[in-house]
């Protein structure tokens, strides 16, 4: 997946692709040309950064409907010759989920584009995905010729075929298509279903790693093994531990946390913090003074596991060290501390914004902290980051936090949250946004008359307003 390049937050393209409410409202203001090459560009090169926690399928669906959009530059993107050479879903996925969602509205362009492209694309699997949760029977069953054909009818392509009908998403296709009335085509699908069936129960039946009887210096060889061939195994690994080892291991298990090899330490280090032993904290700060890049990841890792007043308390000792342990302390306190720990909270987040900038992995936990402890001198840091993410999510985690810290947030940032790409921060907004806004009204209506609507945001509507009133 590329480095999407993000335009400034004060611009409508980078509106749009960090998926703002307001992206869609400036949008519908904006020259029409001006925002349709915004909206595409958008569609055509995924702004995010993750997408498989990341919304913008239906936000920009929304939007081609709100402009009347054509869909010529998504059909040329898809069909281009570039299809052939870069098969990354990345490429075109969010193309083809934005297509899903303007046939579900009933645009025949969008479906028609789908139907094409499942038959001749590249990324066909996923077009056959959204086309199996809106297209009719006849329209799949067109589909089924030209998708087999994608197989060899040899043993090579009949193990690829087994593997796709397998690990389809949605299954809908391949049960149509194993009925289908031609018999080569229900014959083949049948036949590849089988195999798929069999298969997964081939490997179900020959499981690796540790088995019953295992020793505790066989789990940590088991785990340096998988440092060597560079799979991080120690998780998994802690747990055998805690099926094999007994009182009388803590010896070598604590040795192995002091100074075994990597796989051994970072296992050794998993099981006593998950066991809460009275060694895990000093053997802990040890291991990230002293232990390899993985070794003091696995410490700090198991350090934020730990739910214990004593780690809360050592979080409270670490909290302002300049380290990756005090930033891990800083989300401890975030999750479990107390109203005693707003300062080194609030002290972690402005530290975190300010060293690593609005979309560092840390603030995920520290702003859900800031609004857990109800931090409201944090409000300005919070806006900021709000404004300037470029995660979707993180920024739907703020507005939940602003809703519990910031006074001025039902009648600010909530209104335009109500047309925010991701269906949480949406479902905030319409319990929050102050609905003397005529638009926060009429945006409430919408959203519960949406069939495309997450019923959560629907629930969250109708708690506000009835089909006769205004206000709520």
């Amino acid at each position: 997946m590329f480095e999407p390049v993000i335009a400034p937050s004060g611009t409508l393209l980078g509106l749009l692709q960090r998926g703002r409410g307001d992206g869609t409202l400036h949008a519908l203001t904006a020259p029409r040309a001006e925002a349709l090459a915004a909206l595409n560009h958008c569609v055509l090169r995924d702004p995010r950064h993750d997408w498989q926690v990341e919304n913008r399928s239906l936000y920009y669906a929304r939007l081609y409907l709100d402009l009347n959009g054509e869909l010529d530059e998504i059909e040329a993107h898809l069909f281009d010759v570039e299809d052939a050479l870069d098969t990354e879903e990345s490429r075109t996925g969010l193309a083809l989920a934005v297509l899903g969602h303007l046939a579900s509205y009933g645009r025949r362009d969008a479906l028609q584009l789908l139907r094409r492209y499942a038959a001749t694309g590249s990324n066909w699997a996923w077009a056959l995905d959204e086309l199996a949760l809106r297209d009719d029977d006849a329209g799949l069953r067109a589909l089924a010729a030209p998708v087999l054909a994608r197989f060899p009818a040899d043993p090579e392509g009949e193990a690829e075929l087994a593997t796709a009908v397998r690990d389809a998403f949605e299954p809908r296709p391949w049960r149509l298509w194993a009925e289908d009335p031609r018999e080569s085509i229900a014959t083949r699908v049948r036949a590849a279903h089988e195999a798929g069936c069999f298969d997964r129960w081939q490997r179900q039946m020959r499981p690796t790693g540790p088995r019953p009887g295992w020793s505790v210096q066989a789990v940590f060889e088991w785990a340096q093994q998988g440092i060597e061939r560079g799979a991080a195994l120690h998780v998994p690994a802690a747990r055998c531990l805690m099926a094999v080892a007994g009182p009388e291991d803590r010896p070598e298990i604590v040795a192995a946390a002091e100074d075994g090899s990597d796989g051994a330490r970072c296992t050794a280090l998993r099981y006593l913090a998950d066991s809460n032993d009275p060694a895990a904290l000093d053997l802990i700060e040890v291991a990230v003074v002293t232990g390899s890049s993985a070794v003091a990841e696995a410490a700090v890792d198991a350090f934020e596991r730990m739910r214990s007043v004593a780690a809360v308390d050592r979080a409270r000792g670490w909290a302002r060290r300049p380290d990756e342990l005090g930033a891990a302390a800083g989300r401890v306190l975030a999750c479990r501390g107390g109203v005693e720990d707003k300062d080194l909270v609030l002290a972690a987040l402005r530290e975190a914004v300010r060293g690593e900038g609005p979309d560092a992995p840390t603030l995920w936990t520290l702003v859900d902290g800031t609004g857990r402890l109800g931090i409201v001198c944090a409000a300005p840091v919070l806006r900021h980051i709000y404004r300037e993410t470029a995660s979707s999510h993180l920024r739907g985690r703020t507005a939940r936090a602003l809703a519990a810290t910031d006074p001025s947030f039902p009648s600010g940032f909530a209104v335009e949250c109500l047309w925010d790409c991701e269906e949480t921060t949406r479902e905030i907004a319409a319990r929050h946004a102050e609905t003397g806004d005529t638009r926060v009204v009429e945006r409430l209506r919408r959203l519960a008359a949406d069939p495309a609507e997450e019923a959560e945001v629907q629930t969250a509507v109708r708690s506000r307003i009835g089909p006769d009133t205004t206000a709520g």
